[in-house]
């Protein structure tokens, strides 16, 4: 696989690739050129390296089984950093430290970094190439798993060279797993760095470019997604007038075959892909999906705003997937994908907790050990993946590779949360909805290092995806409104699927019954859902949600659809509280909104 930079006509790409070559002093160089033969030798490297188990092909044909290392098995936030010259850029909810002692740090790090190995150059759009939304980024790693992985959710290869030019700007991305192989050293199938504390994901939201190292997993690793798409185009937005953010963009059309775009914000493993790939209970109703994890936004000539989903594959938490909660998802991965600290059966097939299909009676872990039921430990990892084309869904929505984007009709924000919040209620006005949004909250999951189970604010779920002081941020989604006819905006509205009884149980189905609500937001849209003023925003009415069908008792319908003033007056009182680390960076507007929801709940 030794090469050379000799296809790349772009001096700038060029003139870096040989820097990071001379610094990071791999056995070779290989620049992808995003061919199916291409992906194929990829993966037939992972499996001779040990990284990918190839699993039965009757069952799932071109499917791999990766197992990573036990440190390295999900994002890593406390090693995460947002670097500027000024901590107050970065702002209170991100890792920061100063940009040129981060490079002298890291660039000691990457020293050598790649001996023996292959430096791997992914040249990858976000977006289809040539559309006015998209982004070009080049990723340096030496993780064939990367390569095979940004394939599949990204656009690579010769084309994005050929767009790129003579002169195109791109953003560089430079990953290393941090294990420079000695000569004659025995290389390992999942090579990182073992000290959580060298693990590093860091970015540079001035230049911009990203510096990974330590870890090969995921959005560590995968610098195309929440890194790219995320942390580096959220501030990239900020100062081109876009948004870019942690939302699926869904499609819902009515029997009557109007159809309305949703984009959708909630964090980690709270559903975006479930609800991305929906299959209404309801007759005649259909969901289409465009993405389920990232939309990118701008104003269209019209006023509206129009989305765009900028990657090409599903990065999808796998436990709990099922032909139950996600059938779409399910057949989306029956071929041409790739598993990641899933359970590996004696078929050669996959297998997780809570995918609708019984335990088998051995199995091989996520850590490569036997396994079977009565072992007393998961045999899949929480956080176990599945990385799965697009273009597979059976769902997939005709536009979804449109370069101009989707026309958004609503947007939602929600999380898990056991209590408090209802099962929707609708923003007052866009002022009020992005209120709503910076005071969302979640309880946490398996898809972040910290402790699963508590209660943290997650703004417009891009706490850890922010790349920039979330202050200016919030200021930034007010701004919307000054650049456009408020009319034009897409309504805005939180959901809870997650609200429990004094009992533990889920008050409310989910899944395909969240089409029940879907039908409500696309009624208020149209002007004629019913809907009662609350201090909180418009709740439906028992009787404006279609129930037919749906055997759900009154109490926890009841439930579901009131606000427990005491509740949410605790509540204002904790967003107070945390509203104060942004010091004056915080809109004036939302101080505004907190008190008056204060006082419409008679707490002030």
């Amino acid at each position: 696989m030794a090469g050379g930079f000799e296809a790349i006509k772009n001096a700038g790409l060029r003139s870096w690739l040989e820097e990071v070559q001379r610094l990071c002093r791999p056995e070779g160089v290989y620049v992808c050129d995003g061919s199916e033969e291409e992906y194929a030798r990829i993966c037939r490297t992972c499996v001779d390296h040990g990284t990918f188990t190839r699993l039965n092909e009757t069952l799932r044909p071109n499917c791999f089984l990766a197992r990573s290392h036990p440190s390295d098995v999900a994002r890593v936030e406390d090693r995460t950093f947002i670097c500027t010259p000024e901590q107050i850029e970065a702002g209170p909810t991100n890792n920061w430290a100063e940009s040129g002692e981060m490079k002298r740090k890291m660039t000691a790090m990457f020293d050598g970094c790649m001996k023996g190995r292959i430096m791997y150059v992914i040249p990858f759009s976000m977006g289809p190439i040539g559309s006015p939304f998209s982004k070009t980024g080049v990723e340096v790693t030496d993780s064939a798993y990367v390569v095979a992985n940004m394939i599949i959710m990204t656009r690579v290869g010769t084309k994005v060279l050929e767009a790129l030019g003579d002169d195109g700007s791109f953003i560089p991305c430079l990953h290393s797993v941090g294990a420079p192989l000695g000569l004659g050293q025995e290389d390992v199938a999942w090579p990182c760095e073992r000290d959580p504390v060298k693990k590093f994901i860091v970015h540079f939201p001035d230049e911009p470019s990203i510096w990974s190292y330590g870890s090969g997993y995921g959005g560590n690793a995968l610098l195309g997604k929440k890194c790219l798409a995320l942390r580096i185009a959220s501030a990239m937005a900020r100062k081109e007038g876009w948004l870019a953010e942690h939302m699926l963009i869904l499609a819902l059309t009515s029997p009557q075959g109007k159809k309305y775009y949703i984009a959708g914000a909630f964090p980690s493993a709270c559903g975006k892909t479930n609800l991305a790939m929906m299959r209404p209970t309801l007759p005649g109703w259909k969901v289409t999906t465009i993405g389920d994890d990232i939309a990118w936004m701008r104003i269209g000539p019209d006023g509206r705003l129009y989305a765009m989903n900028p990657e090409t594959g599903f990065f999808g938490v796998a436990p709990g997937t099922s032909y139950d909660s996600n059938p779409n998802a399910m057949e989306t991965f029956t071929a041409n994908s790739i598993f990641t600290n899933a359970a590996l059966t004696d078929e050669g097939d996959i297998w997780w907790e809570d995918m609708g299909i019984p335990a088998p009676a051995h199995a091989i872990d996520w850590e490569g050990a036997d396994w079977t039921p009565d072992a007393g430990r998961k045999a899949a990892h929480p956080n176990s993946r599945f990385t799965a084309p697009a273009r597979q869904c059976p769902v997939i929505d005709p536009d979804w590779e449109n370069p101009a984007g989707v026309p958004l009709s609503a947007v939602l924000f929600g999380g898990r949360r056991a209590g408090t919040v209802p099962l929707v209620y609708e923003a007052f006005d866009w002022e009020h909805g992005v209120f709503m949004g910076s005071a969302a909250g979640s309880e946490t999951t398996a898809a972040n290092l910290s402790k699963t189970g508590v209660l943290r604010h997650d703004p417009f779920a891009m706490l850890p995806f922010c790349g920039y002081n979330m202050g200016d941020y919030f200021a930034h989604w007010l701004s919307m409104a000054e650049r456009t006819d408020e009319s034009r905006l897409p309504r805005i509205f939180f959901v809870n699927w997650f609200r429990k009884g004094e009992d533990g149980h889920f008050l409310w189905p989910g899944y395909g019954e969240n089409s029940r609500v879907l039908k409500w937001i696309s009624e208020r849209i149209e002007g004629r859902g019913q809907a009662v003023k609350t201090p909180i925003g418009n709740l439906p009415s028992a009787e404006a949600l279609d129930l037919t069908g749906l055997d759900i008792p009154a109490a926890d319908l009841q439930a579901l659809l009131t606000v427990d003033r005491e509740a949410w007056q605790a509540e204002a009182a904790e967003l107070a509280r945390y509203y104060e680390q942004f010091g004056d960076r915080l809109p004036e507007a939302l101080r505004r909104q907190l008190a008056a929801l204060q006082e419409r709940l008679g707490g002030r």
